[in-house]
């Protein structure tokens, strides 16, 4: 599949897509890698990727995914890719009929988000601080990713001129082309006001560079450098759970919440287009507060309150 091109229409339906639906980079992506899945599977079973195609071809498709251990969330992402790219074979006329129609959904399910504990996080944004404009750039990140909740995506890309230090805000470009303003808060701006002033310079030395966080070649960090710091500085924290940057993320909203924040504010502060978005941290909340509920409501059994009380660092 690494050796196969895309078909010519396929890279103009992923054009109108990065220009008229503004969609980021990352996601066009991941919606080529879904094309390039399918139209190898298609090739596989002797199917032109341009002639007709029975539902049953779909279907078969979808089951051989699942067979691959394709997590839920890339079936959707794939299942919508597709049923995209044969809209527009549609729209185009390429082909007469939808097959995609009749294709069952997958089914979403309710997958809570992972989340650090906030003497996790702690314990991650606390370490003891190494002489070098590394661990200073490092340590700025961390902290400004929980305290905004951005996507890593969003973080490696903020610029100079977006962030707003008297205001205590930066403005970000998230997905869809997209920009909102982000709080955030003191602990982080103090740290990135210090990156910016004792560390950054170092870094970037006498090259012109737009981005806030910058690599000793006076570049962007990359996504995987992110990754790859993350988890040192989680191992050296002592924490032993798999951790990713959305974590710092998922974990910004659900302590947001449990702090009191309502869906709006946090939903606004993350980007989400829809609030049923934002509503999966509710899930987390929910337990939570039927512990409160449990612990402090007067008409409930000992065994009850007793379990409850089990759950008492929650409050």
């Amino acid at each position: 599949m690494a050796q196969m091109m895309l078909h010519p229409m396929a890279e103009r339906y992923l054009s109108r897509l990065r220009v008229e639906g503004g969609l980021a980079v990352n996601t066009i992506e991941a919606y080529r890698r879904d094309l390039l899945k399918f139209h190898s599977y298609l090739h596989r079973a002797g199917v032109a990727p341009l002639g007709p195609l029975a539902t049953e071809t779909l279907t078969e498709f979808f089951r051989s995914m699942r067979e691959a251990r394709l997590s839920r969330a890339s079936s959707l992402r794939c299942l919508s890719t597709i049923r995209g790219w044969l809209k527009f074979l549609t729209r185009e006329r390429v082909i007469e009929e939808n097959p995609a129609i009749g294709l069952a959904p997958i089914s979403r399910g309710v997958q809570l988000p992972k989340t650090l504990s906030q003497c996790d996080v702690a314990a991650l944004l606390d370490l003891g601080a190494v002489t070098t404009p590394e661990d200073l750039r490092d340590r700025a990140m961390l902290e400004l990713l929980y305290a905004t909740g951005l996507r890593v995506s969003e973080l490696i890309m903020v610029e100079v001129a977006l962030v707003n230090f008297d205001a205590g805000y930066l403005r970000v470009t998230g997905k869809g082309a997209k920009q909102r303003l982000v709080p955030m808060g003191e602990r982080a701006r103090g740290l990135l006001l210090q990156y910016m002033e004792e560390a950054r310079p170092r870094l970037v030395k006498k090259r012109a560079s737009r981005y806030v966080f910058v690599s000793r070649r006076g570049g962007p960090l990359t996504r995987q450098a992110f990754w790859k710091l993350l988890r040192l500085r989680a191992q050296r924290a002592g924490i032993t759970q798999g951790i990713s940057p959305h974590m710092l993320r998922h974990s910004f909203a659900t302590h947001l919440l449990e702090g009191g924040a309502d869906l709006r504010s946090v939903q606004v502060m993350l980007g989400h287009a829809n609030i049923a978005t934002t509503q999966i941290y509710t899930h987390i909340e929910r337990g939570r507060l039927k512990r409160v509920h449990d612990r402090y409501f007067p008409r409930v059994s000992q065994r009850q309150r007793h379990k409850a009380s089990l759950g008492k660092h929650d409050v």
